[in-house]
């Protein structure tokens, strides 16, 4: 394989950290949403959220990310494949992201909640100054974690003719005919990306284990 295909694969690259930010960073904002709206105690609110994540925790990425760009295609919604597959991913991250951090948000002791309602703090000073800063602690992890996968399924986005990482490794691949070779540099960039997030997340698991002791 010559410099111009790595070339194309690192062009791959460079859209697979992208998609993986921009999924990672709005299903942050949505998870965070979903979270909140699983623990407000209104139970209609509740009942949807929980539909919401059981519906996207319980299909495959690959089908979201084919409903996305074809489903609204047909009802005559045309996506380009980039806002697709973004919208995907962040549809999808938003839901495993807010079941990690409503089950934070309710592993922090009621003390804490109850405390703050003593000082007669309202629902956002709450959240915002008690209740939050303590349940990204113990989400940490599991966060981090999500993201790796996150990554990985950013190889999914092929299906929608989206050019990243996977999808330029068989590009290549089928102009040169070496896919052990090409996959095999395609395997060693996803690795080398998700390594550091893995040994982070073990990291903090680790270090919160021991001081929760």
């Amino acid at each position: 394989m010559g410099p111009e295909e790595f070339v194309f694969l690192l062009i791959g690259l460079k859209w697979t950290v992208v998609l993986s930010a921009v999924g990672f960073v709005c299903g942050c904002v949505a998870g965070l949403c979903v979270a909140l709206a699983r623990t407000s105690g209104v139970f209609p609110l509740e009942r949807i959220m929980a539909a919401y994540i059981a519906i996207f925790q319980g299909t495959p990425l690959l089908m979201q990310l084919f409903v996305v760009y074809y489903g609204l295609a047909l009802v005559g919604l045309r996506l380009d494949a980039w806002i697709a597959v973004a919208i995907g991913l962040t549809l999808h991250a938003s839901a495993y992201l807010g079941e990690i951090w409503r089950g934070s948000i309710e592993a922090v002791p009621r003390g804490q909640s109850e405390a703050a309602k003593a000082l007669s703090l309202r629902y956002v000073s709450r959240m915002k100054d008690v209740i939050l800063p303590q349940a990204l602690r113990i989400s940490l992890p599991a966060t981090v974690g999500f993201l790796v996968q996150l990554i990985k399924g950013t190889s999914l986005a092929s299906i929608v003719g989206f050019t990243e990482l996977t999808r330029a490794g068989n590009i290549i691949s089928n102009q040169i005919f070496q896919p052990l070779t090409v996959f095999g540099i395609v395997g060693a960039l996803y690795f080398l990306m998700c390594l550091p997030l893995t040994v982070l997340g073990a990291r903090l698991e680790r270090r919160f284990a021991v001081s929760a002791r």
